[in-house]
């Protein structure tokens, strides 16, 4: 059901409309593919995969919708040769080359032209809200993605008189700190276990380019960006060792740490508190199977619960892990002016 997650806290104040308003709600931007001219195309879609089934579910007390997303892109190698092709046409004709804005209108008469024969990508973005614990987990590999979900979920529940505020979860303890800690100290928080996958990056240094207190030249700003983007990478092997402690030591965090919850979900968590690589355990999917056997469904009401189930015992400790959360009013007085975005969704 997620190979990735990203939280969001919700408001208290919100309560979530009755199922046949939410339905009534996101029925209003349901998916429709893309028309001949158009590059892209979002709406929702039933999570359980039926067609003109319901567009959310309520399982056990859990939300889920899905939002449906269709791109098409013209190959830059196709737009090239036919807006090549068409601006030699207009100078045998004219005598003269389009430049300008006469250039870019044809090139935008171009790309309309070959629209309808690129090829469709598609992509589902999974929501779940769990009410009671004011939690939102989108199911997107970046922020920018979920943030996309979460702003047409607040447009749609806008239109039925139902706002809602939501932001990203907020650690006491930067993601990055926590893990190069637990690199370093070579221990995991209570309740997880690290992995055999991880990497460091240099941490900014602080100060700019100039020289040093001897007045020798420092190091020049390409050679400080070289620096800062130094990464090392630990792939199928063994993290507990000296190497990645010397790495911490001189200047680098950890951007991505994979780690398993109480040998029941493994994945990798990174430095934006994105869970990635979600994978439920063997321990966990003998209960799927079992609770799929029992009913008469396609398996889909058996997924969420056991999914949530694990997610929603998961996140708490994570938090738990990383210093708590930290409240609303720590966040805003931090933030640079200007930083919150609609509705309190950064």
């Amino acid at each position: 059901m997620f190979k990735s997650a990203i939280l969001y806290r919700l408001a208290p104040e919100w309560t979530p409309p009755s199922l046949d308003a939410f339905e009534d709600a996101l029925a209003r931007e349901r998916f429709e593919p893309c028309r001949a001219t158009e590059s892209r195309s979002a709406g929702w879609v039933e999570p359980r995969g039926r067609e003109h089934g319901a567009l959310v579910e309520s399982i056990d007390g859990q939300l889920v919708a899905s939002l449906r997303t269709e791109t098409r892109a013209v190959p830059a190698s196709a737009i090239k040769d036919a807006l090549e092709e068409r601006l030699q046409r207009v100078e045998d004709e004219t005598g003269a080359r389009p430049r300008g804005k006469r250039r870019k209108e044809l090139k935008e008469e171009v790309v309309v032209d070959l629209l309808p024969r690129a090829f469709s990508k598609f992509s589902t973005t999974r929501i779940w809200i769990d009410p009671s614990a004011r939690l939102m987990v989108v199911g997107a590999g970046s922020i920018a993605r979920a943030d996309e979900a979460v702003g047409m979920l607040m447009q749609c529940l806008r239109a039925i008189d139902n706002p809602f505020a939501a932001t990203l979860v907020n650690t006491a303890t930067a993601p990055s700190t926590g893990m190069s800690i637990w690199l370093s100290e070579r221990e995991a928080p209570a309740g997880f276990s690290i992995d055999r996958e991880c990497e460091l990056r240099q941490a900014q240094a602080a100060g700019a380019a100039g020289t040093t207190a001897q007045g020798d030249e420092g190091p020049t700003a390409a050679q400080q960006a070289a620096e800062s983007k130094a990464t090392v990478r630990y792939s199928r092997h063994d993290l507990d060792i000296d190497e990645i402690v010397a790495h911490i030591a001189q200047g680098k965090v950890a951007t991505k740490l994979a780690m398993t919850w109480r040998d029941r979900v493994s994945f990798v968590l990174d430095s934006s508190l994105c869970l990635k690589r979600i994978e439920l355990l063997d321990v966990v999917l003998e209960a799927v199977d079992a609770q799929a056997g029992q009913g008469e469904d396609d398996g889909f009401d058996a997924d969420v619960a056991i999914m949530t189930a694990e997610l929603g015992r998961l996140v708490p400790e994570l938090i738990d892990a990383l210093g708590g959360e930290r409240v609303a009013a720590e966040t805003a007085a931090d933030a640079p002016a200007g930083d919150a975005g609609a509705d309190g969704a950064r």
